[in-house]
């Protein structure tokens, strides 16, 4: 009597490889160049985007479509103390260094390079969870966030985490790779300037890992001393895990 077929060889191949497929990994050096395009490329997306509301909200004052706004008296301190017309073509302060420049003029940068990064950790967070365990708490959380997801993104683990075990959380690498390379003749504050905004990606990874497990908060890079940095994770915990804590 013929033996009957093992009921394993019933699925094809092909249909197992859908189900889980094969890991595809990216260069390290193409991983840092993307990013350093990627932030070249949303800052004139933004300052673009940027430049066309500025327009569209212009034409509608014009038009009478949306209401005045009127002037404080900080504006109208500013306003005063502006360059004339011709003042403004010979004015010294025209082509000072973007250090001087305030930073909310690189918010709507950061704000793309955050969506971006939770975008990435969502998909992170899916890939690498797919056959562990779920956590047991937070802290599980973020110990493999300091070490499945930065071995997987920077080929090492982080260097410390504290917390107070309250939902402040703090991921510290000496040697962060994203910002390993920045640097600015304009000095140490120009440096840090760009250091920060190219740690808002990696920042945005980690909230985008920790909202696809069910937790909000923020992340907040800080940066000293190149190439050192400091994620300073914020999250608002359970009620189960707050009573826990100690």
């Amino acid at each position: 009597m013929a033996s009957r077929a093992s009921t394993s060889s019933i699925a094809p191949i092909s249909l197992a490889t859908l189900s889980d497929p094969p890991i595809k990994l990216v260069d390290g050096v193409a991983f840092d160049y993307f990013l350093v395009e990627m932030t070249s490329t949303l800052r004139e997306s933004a300052a673009f985007a940027t430049a066309r509301t500025k327009r569209i909200e212009n034409e509608m004052l014009e038009a009478g479509l949306i209401p005045t706004q009127a002037p404080t008296q900080a504006s109208s301190k500013k306003a005063s103390t502006a360059p004339g017309p011709r003042d403004s073509t010979t004015s010294l302060t025209s082509n000072r260094p973007k250090s001087a420049l305030v930073d909310e003029e690189d918010e709507p940068l950061r704000s793309r390079l955050e969506n971006i990064g939770m975008h990435v950790g969502s998909c992170f967070a899916e890939r690498l969870c797919a056959h562990r365990q779920p956590f047991d708490d937070t802290l599980e959380v973020m110990k493999f966030i300091c070490k499945d997801v930065w071995v997987a993104l920077f080929d090492k683990q982080v260097d410390n985490l504290r917390t107070n075990r309250r939902g402040m959380f703090q991921l510290s690498d000496a040697m962060f790779k994203p910002i390993l390379r920045v640097s600015s003749y304009l000095g140490r504050p120009e440096t840090i300037r760009k250091a920060k905004l190219y740690a808002t990606f990696p920042a945005g990874v980690v909230r985008g890992i920790l909202s696809t497990m069910g937790y909000s908060g923020t992340v907040v890079p800080e940066i000293t001393a190149v190439p050192q940095c400091t994620l300073k994770v914020n999250i608002k915990l359970p009620k189960s895990e707050m009573s826990g804590a100690v």
